[in-house]
Formats: structure tokens, sequence, C-alpha cells
């Protein structure tokens, strides 16, 4: 999926999103974890529920977990995640995408 998996405990892990291309917006996803991320660099809209961030540097944001949620990266796109419990185990990043 791109990522880089920076540090992983046991009911969390830590991950760098860099420089993302920009794409269109992916399939709605639904998530057995909860994200908080940190924008580094470039721009991305995360459309959440019914409601769209622009995300920027500086910028923070919470996707709950089993919010139905999608990320379109507008600009080359650099962030760190942290995912609780840890998206690799169990496969949760291979969490199929909700319709």
């Amino acid at each position: 999926m791109g990522q880089k998996y920076l540090a992983s405990g046991i009911h969390v892990s830590l991950r760098l999103w860099e420089n993302e291309p920009p794409n269109e917006a992916k399939a709605q996803t639904q998530r057995d974890y909860e994200t908080v991320g940190y924008v580094i660099a470039g721009r991305c809209e995360l459309h959440l529920g019914e409601q769209m961030v622009l995300l920027e540097p500086g910028d923070s944001w919470v996707v709950p977990r089993g919010a139905v949620h999608i990320y379109k990266v507008l600009e080359a796109f650099t962030a760190v995640e942290a995912t609780s419990p840890p998206a690799q185990v169990k496969s949760r990043d291979e969490a199929p995408d909700a319709a």
C-alpha cells in the first residue's frame, strides 16, 4: 500500500506515507483500527462520512475505528500516522473496502 512502518507495539503502530502521488478519490474504506495523522508535506482531501477536510502541512486528523472514509491526494503527500490497534497485525491493512 506504500506505507513504511516506523515502529510497532502491542497497542499502536507508527507509519510514514512518503511522497504519495496525486490520485483520484479511491473507493470508500472502513477499517478495524483508529488512525491519527500529521501532514508533513502536500495536500489531501479526507472525506469522512458527509464531511470533507482539506489536509495541509501542519494539520492533524483522526479517523475513528469503523468510520467510512476516502483519501484523495491532491499534491505529493507525506504524513505520519499512528494506528491503534496496529494496522498491519492480523492483515487489518487488507480489510475489504466498504461499498
